[in-house]
């Protein structure tokens, strides 16, 4: 979530103007973190926002490099009545690439924050950038096109890109055969399963992986509900897919590895500018993970699932501390129990992940 107060302290923000009824200025959430954590010499550099993150990268070394970009990317004016809008200067980006993304799933409920405009600015800067996208297009072909990230060993990643109404999509932001929007999930039943696989069917080859990233459920809790498991199961025996990639919860929620291949159900908020607003402590908010997975590229199925607890301060990423990782592995083996999945903290302060069946 680039947007709004992180865009703010990056070196060329918007004009800090916001729609929301109880902040008219995306300076705000700057000085709401600052009265948090102290102050903040601005403007940062673009590599500022991602902190330590910077340095697991470039340990892992990670094929490809996905996350879900919560925001506009955008100077348009044409804003979108809805309480909270989201928006990044197109001259920002470099916050990206300067972390090596390789591609930034877009369906999602604040991609049209600033109208369709909006939504061609962000394609265009992204584009522009080198990153790929997946999830919005200016038409539906393109909103439901995979991204195609090609990978050392060969082949390639397929990433799609789901929005649902759970998670405050509208139903009218999905793209059509004229207009831009994102790639709309009207349910989560099996014949939509089954359009999926057909899509998926037409263009995964050997030696390819396919990543289904969906923005799905509520903002607070841990909660997954029979219709998501079942869903997220169904792609993985029924569609080819072999990773599950989900978020809208700002907080990490449990994992599952069904048939040997991975399903995030809620994977939290790794950037934003929530730091000092308060009502939800008990959820952790503040803390966040990189996930690091890999697959056999033969098959798909999970080898392993390295985790490194984060927490955001000062709007950047730091490595969290001990006691906190150590919430974090509580968090998951207690929300992983129903799923199979526990967490072992390592002596570096990361997580892996333990199922049944796993291999090794």
């Amino acid at each position: 979530m680039t947007g709004r107060g992180i865009d703010q302290i990056l070196p060329q923000p918007c004009d800090p103007a916001i729609h929301e009824p109880y902040m008219q200025s995306a300076l705000g959430y700057v000085q709401l973190a600052e009265e948090k954590n102290g102050p903040l010499s601005r403007p940062v550099d673009h590599s500022y926002i991602w902190g330590d993150a910077v340095d697991e990268l470039r340990r892992v070394q990670p094929d490809v490099r996905i996350v879900n970009l919560e925001t506009a990317v955008t100077v348009s004016e044409h804003w979108v009545d809805k309480g909270i809008n989201y928006r990044m200067n197109p001259a920002n980006v470099g916050c990206l690439t300067v972390a090596g993304i390789d591609c930034c799933v877009l369906a999602n409920n604040h991609v049209l924050d600033w109208g369709r405009p909006g939504l061609i600015d962000t394609l265009d800067a992204l584009h522009g950038a080198g990153v790929r996208t997946a999830g919005a297009g200016s038409n539906r072909l393109q909103a439901q096109t995979p991204a195609s990230l090609p990978i050392r060993a060969g082949g390639n990643v397929l990433v799609y890109s789901l929005a649902t109404s759970s998670s405050g999509v509208p139903s009218d932001w999905a793209a059509t055969a004229k207009d831009a929007g994102v790639d709309f999930l009207p349910d989560l039943s099996q014949r939509s399963v089954e359009r999926i696989a057909q899509r998926v069917s037409a263009v995964k080859r050997a030696g390819d992986l396919v990543v289904v990233s969906i923005h799905w459920g509520a903002n607070w809790g841990y909660d997954v509900s029979p219709q998501e498991s079942a869903f997220a199961r169904g792609l993985l025996e029924h569609a080819a897919v072999d990773l599950v990639h989900a978020h809208s919860s700002h907080h990490p929620k449990g994992i599952e590895v069904f048939r040997d291949k991975l399903i995030l159900y809620g994977c939290g908020d790794f950037i934003n500018d929530y730091e000092g607003i308060s009502g939800y402590e008990r959820f952790r908010g503040d803390l966040g993970l990189m996930y690091f997975p890999t697959l056999d590229g033969a098959t798909g199925k999970l080898l392993r699932l390295e985790l490194v607890p984060t927490q955001l301060m000062r709007l950047r990423v730091q490595r969290a501390s001990a006691p906190d990782s150590d919430w974090l592995r509580t968090m998951l083996t207690r929300e992983g129990r129903r799923f199979e999945t526990s967490a072992e903290l390592g002596e570096s302060g990361r997580i892996e992940l333990r199922w049944r069946g796993q291999p090794g």
